[in-house]
């Protein structure tokens, strides 16, 4: 049986090195069978010994400690601790910060601030009106919603939760009151692509008088679409939001009356 000899430790500047005779015993898919003089048996790779060695070979393995290998790599992983704790651990989600952007007499426009999710994940936005969960979906790419079908003239108290992998966000609750039927500033309509200059511009006047407001397209702002037409893509946007879209005539009855009207029978049809 081989001896196993074990030199002396041999330091260096970063590491010690031990070398230790064995007796190759039998070389198998890829394993190289070592005994030791204790008849010890180790598995070694054979692709890590020297050109030529067979059974009954006699090698010698160092091994060594690579301290400044370890360090490092030592410092490689503090690093990435370090960048890891930056990333995740000093930030955190904000809560939204919700406003009231427009009112009319039976609806509520709301707005928040670009959300802070830090490192979270967004999976839910969560209205709620009056203390209770509203059935509203709110996109999570959307930084307003309307709240439709209100009362007349009544006052309502909204918040908004966000909810993240990282937990659940609580907004500041907003006061909104809802308009009385003579107050028309509510009003923000657009027009359609194909009406005539000089009715456009003589309902721009009248919706200057009752201080109205008005935009050049339809957006969830709009509350009504002026037109005669029914197409182009004013006409289009509308349908899809569900605007009503009405015959100017509405407008003018509003003026006239000094009060919202029903918008039934001003329907384009």
């Amino acid at each position: 049986m081989a001896s196993v000899q074990k030199s002396p430790s041999v330091s260096d500047s970063s590491s010690s090195t031990s070398s230790v005779q064995f007796t190759v015993g039998k070389l198998d898919a890829g394993m190289a069978m070592l005994l030791t003089e204790e008849n010890h048996l180790i598995e070694f790779p054979s692709l890590l010994l020297p050109s030529g060695v067979g059974s009954g070979s006699i090698v010698n393995i160092e091994v060594r400690r690579n301290t400044n290998e370890e360090a490092k790599q030592r410092a490689k992983f503090e690093a990435l601790q370090e960048e890891i704790m930056a990333e995740f651990g000093t930030r955190e989600p904000q809560a939204p910060v919700l406003k009231v952007r427009s009112a009319t007499q039976t609806s509520v426009t709301l707005e928040w601030e670009p959300l802070q999710l830090a490192a979270a994940d967004l999976h839910r936005l969560v209205l709620y009106r009056d203390g209770a969960q509203s059935s509203l979906h709110i996109p999570l790419d959307h930084t307003m919603c309307k709240v439709s079908g209100l009362d007349v003239n009544h006052a309502y108290k909204f918040s908004l939760d966000m909810k993240t992998s990282a937990g659940t966000y609580a907004s500041n609750t907003v006061n909104a009151q809802t308009h009385a039927l003579e107050n028309l500033t509510g009003i923000h309509v657009a027009f359609g692509d194909y009406e005539s200059e000089v009715e456009t511009q003589s309902l721009r006047t009248c919706l200057q008088r009752i201080g109205a407001q008005w935009s050049s397209e339809v957006s969830l702002d709009s509350t009504h679409l002026l037109c005669r037409t029914p197409r182009g893509p004013n006409y289009e946007k509308a349908v899809q939001l569900n605007i009503p879209i009405v015959k100017p005539d509405w407008l003018i009855a509003c003026e006239t009356n000094k009060k919202l009207q029903p918008a039934l029978s001003y329907y384009l049809t």
